[in-house]
């Protein structure tokens, strides 16, 4: 689904592309897929012997599901803060080039730095895929506050769902929370594959498939930023070579 066609005369406000924005995450079944994921969240949250404020802290100030369950199993194991933050600033490293290929969307030449701030924080898998659905169909002057808005309803969501799993975790067995967390990753490949419409997109998807079992016998920690780069450096110079043939 996509939103309504609207003219230049209705994105007149930055409130009403807020508006929009929080609307637009009712258009996407990757809500669907974030809440019963931080169901699981909140579930393993309760079951590591953290507090319900605990956990909605993580999902505000971290906001990227498995970077919050490296943060969760590697405290519950007892690991010191260092050696946790460590873990997930790797983990928070894959985000990065998603904030690189985002925020060129929504500048204009009186951006100014402090405006995206906010939206790279926001800026997770699920927000980078959505991005790329719907910016173009929002004036780019009012693309911030409409980001602002489906981040703000992303996030909401999730917290809701942090709350209901960490009350209903004495009912979720471990297998039935391994399946709900495993959701997240297959809605990815699966949205990354429908907006998959390049060559080089094509190219860098099947790479990082097949590669990744390589990487992972690496024993590294590092397999899916391995794959990724790898895969990604291998489809850009396939881009590079056709623009320069062509």
């Amino acid at each position: 689904m996509a939103l309504p066609p609207l003219d230049s005369s209705q994105w007149h406000s930055s409130w009403r592309a807020f508006l929009w924005g929080l609307r637009s995450i009712t258009q996407t079944i990757l809500t669907i897929v974030l809440f019963v994921t931080y169901l699981g969240i909140g579930a393993l949250a309760h079951d590591t012997g953290f507090s319900l404020a605990w956990a909605l802290a993580s999902t505000l100030f971290v906001w990227a599901g498995p970077a919050q369950i490296i943060l969760i199993t590697t405290l519950g194991s007892g690991a010191t803060i260092i050696q946790s933050a460590i873990a997930v600033t790797v983990s928070a490293i894959r985000l990065f080039p998603m904030v690189v290929s985002v925020l060129p969307l929504m500048r204009t030449p009186e951006t100014k730095r402090r405006q995206l701030f906010f939206v790279a924080h926001l800026t997770a898998v699920t927000l980078w895929v959505e991005c790329h659905r719907f910016l173009p169909l929002v004036p780019r002057e009012r693309r911030i506050a409409f980001v602002h808005g489906l981040g703000f309803g992303l996030v909401s969501v999730c917290l809701c769902a942090n709350t209901v799993g960490y009350f209903l975790a004495a009912n979720l067995t471990q297998t039935l929370g391994a399946a709900i967390l495993m959701l997240t990753p297959l809605s990815f490949l699966f949205s990354t594959a429908r907006n998959s419409r390049e060559l080089a997109d094509i190219v860098a998807l099947v790479l990082g498939l097949v590669l990744y079992p390589l990487a992972a016998k690496m024993n590294s920690g590092l397999d899916i930023l391995v794959s990724g780069v790898v895969a990604g450096t291998i489809a850009y110079g396939v881009h590079w070579f056709r623009e320069a043939r062509a």
